[in-house]
């Protein structure tokens, strides 16, 4: 089961802004990946439902951070279906990601008082998203719908709203200010993050200081814009 709360899931990714996104089908450099981006500051971690079997790889992950890294808050991602988001719930999740919209996957979610964090492209999906129980909602792919603008666009209207891109963020500060500055509340970062050139090395110091730059970066900007 999960070993967080909905809220302190929500409140985690609210307050440090970045969700490290990836896949990869060995146990031990998935370990040493989230390891990285925990020491770095990124606690909430998106684990993507991306190769065979990937549930069995997550279970594996779940356990250990049972037993020792508590701290970590493992979400998992590209999930478009209830049954594929049951599965991976019950193995551990903390929060659940998806490309789209599904309404069954928003109740699995809800009954079990985790977040879900769908794909919308539309403030037509946003508004749907918010009446089953979303609370940030997953902006994806994030350059093809629009960007920062339409973000800004959205939230001109819809204040309330909580919009977290995916695809098009780059851990830049130019682009963590165009992002930030339109009004997200964090952004998912995948192999802009976590490169091929740090995974082929196996540089996971790279990538702790990556994260902790990214972090203070997120946090500067946010200080700017109050």
């Amino acid at each position: 089961m999960a070993q967080h709360t909905r809220l302190e899931t929500l409140s985690a990714m609210k307050t440090i802004g970045l969700i490290p996104v990836f896949y990869h089908p060995d146990i031990d450099v998935v370990k040493n990946i989230v390891a990285a981006c925990a020491d770095g500051g990124a606690c909430a971690i998106e684990f993507t439902n991306r190769g065979d079997r990937a549930v069995d790889v997550f279970k594996q992950l779940a356990a250990w951070r049972d037993e020792v890294r508590s701290d970590l808050i493992l979400g998992v991602g590209s999930i478009c279906d209830a049954p594929t988001a049951a599965l991976y719930i019950n193995a551990g999740a903390d929060f659940v990601v998806g490309p789209v919209l599904d309404e069954e996957t928003a109740v699995v979610c809800n009954a079990r008082k985790i977040p879900y964090c769908p794909g919308c492209g539309t403030a037509t999906e946003i508004q749907q998203a918010h009446r089953l129980g979303v609370e940030i909602c997953k902006i994806f792919p994030g350059a093809q719908v629009g960007g920062p603008a339409f973000v800004k666009a959205v939230k001109g209207p819809m204040p309330w709203t909580e919009l977290m891109p995916t695809g098009g963020v780059a851990p830049t500060t130019e682009s963590l200010t165009e992002w930030f500055s339109a009004g997200i509340v964090c952004a998912g970062i995948g192999s802009k993050l976590i490169t091929k050139e740090i995974l082929t090395a196996k540089d996971y110091a790279t990538l702790t200081q990556t994260i902790k730059t990214t972090i203070q970066t997120i946090a500067q900007i946010r200080k700017n814009n109050q």
